[in-house]
């Protein structure tokens, strides 16, 4: 009897499972790997001259989804050195995301932040020897509070979705906002202020969007500092940061025509994050003033539709919000596509830094990027 019970049972299971099969979504699908690696030669004309060859960048990933509507994502970074919270073997990705609803897709980990048209996109479809100036500066990226670089990310939750479909799968309206710790990448909150960060955009005809994003909220640190008197005092000091930006873009397979205008009212500290103990300079860089703003127009044009492609940059930032301090970017180049996985760039800046006691010098970049 009792074997007779385990038989009926074993082919119990069997036929539920083979009927469940044909009608149950699988836990997850299989993990897809990819990755890219760009490799760099820069020179620099100033003064003392200079030229290097450099791994700007290296990353793998993995992603896939999870019962049919989450979809998560891990990618690591490795480039520089690994002595430093910026430069050193880190996680840049960590999140998931749950996608049933175009109109409310909800994301919870590490990822981007939710500002401007240029933070999301990938380094190598961006165009050019680097993310604009104040997209870098203003973005979370090589941040002027202080954070160690973030590569425009933050820990958080965040709710997107789209709106008013017009047909071809495009739809007329898309909004996001975020709740973030406001410290960057792989950092636990400081001082419990959380920042919100959020944008809108209109798709008015294929390619085309227009937008605008706002930022209110607070970057801290746990150190010590000395004050105009000379006292030492250790402790946590909070700074404000409100930002918005307005951004225009079209784009499609060949054409990038694409301009942003970043302002940020907010003071920052002294120096760039090197690590999370009170050993921390939480000095505040007052006299970099608490307004910046910066504004880039660029083109990337087909000469040769999906092989060669000519580009012009316009790059302006002002670190303290006036022209004194201004540091401004014209740039012209070429970029070369192999194949869709192995692409050639190459531009020729020239720099007005008026910061500088020679305010003028020249900048060569050269890239050759390989995805996988």
């Amino acid at each position: 009897m009792k074997k007779t019970f385990w038989a009926v049972a074993v082919l119990a299971s069997a036929s539920l499972v083979a009927h469940a099969g044909k009608s149950v979504t699988p836990i997850a699908d299989k993990p897809k790997f990819s990755g890219y690696i760009i490799g760099q030669y820069q020179a620099n004309f100033q003064e003392n001259n200079s030229n290097t060859f450099n791994i700007r960048m290296a990353r793998v990933s993995v992603g896939g989804h999870l019962l049919g509507e989450f979809e998560y994502k891990v990618q690591g970074q490795i480039n520089g050195n690994t002595s430093t919270l910026g430069e050193s073997p880190r996680i840049v990705d960590l999140f998931v995301e749950w996608q049933r609803y175009d109109f409310a897709r909800i994301k919870i980990g590490q990822f981007k932040r939710p500002f401007t048209f240029e933070n999301p996109m990938h380094p190598v479809d961006q165009g050019f020897m680097g993310y604009s100036q104040n997209v870098q500066r203003l973005s979370g990226f090589n941040d002027r509070t202080g954070e160690q670089a973030s590569n425009g990310r933050d820990i958080g939750i965040q709710l997107q979705g789209d709106f008013l479909p017009c047909g071809n799968g495009r739809k007329l309206l898309h909004y996001q906002v975020g709740v973030f710790n406001g410290q960057g990448i792989n950092t636990k909150d400081v001082d419990n202020r959380k920042d919100i960060i959020g944008g809108v955009w209109v798709a008015p005809a294929k390619g085309l969007r227009i937008g605008a994003f706002g930022w209110a909220g607070s970057h801290a640190r746990k150190g010590h500092w000395t004050d105009g008197a000379g006292n030492e005092h250790q402790g946590t000091v909070s700074l404000g940061q409100y930002r918005y930006a307005i951004s225009a873009e079209y784009k499609d397979e060949d054409w990038q025509i694409r301009s942003e205008y970043i302002h940020s009212t907010g003071y920052g500290f002294k120096t760039t994050k090197q690590s999370g103990d009170d050993a921390a300079d939480a000095t505040v860089n007052y006299a970099q003033g608490n307004k910046a703003d910066g504004v880039y127009a660029l083109c990337i044009a087909p000469i040769i539709r999906q092989k060669l492609r000519a580009k012009a940059r316009y790059d302006m930032y002002r670190k303290s919000g006036t022209w004194a301090d201004s540091r401004t970017q014209y740039e012209v180049g070429l970029n070369y596509l192999f194949c869709k996985n192995l692409e050639l760039q190459a531009e020729y800046a020239f720099i007005n830094d008026r910061s500088l006691a020679k305010h003028n010098y020249s900048m060569l970049d050269v890239e050759l990027s390989v995805r996988f």
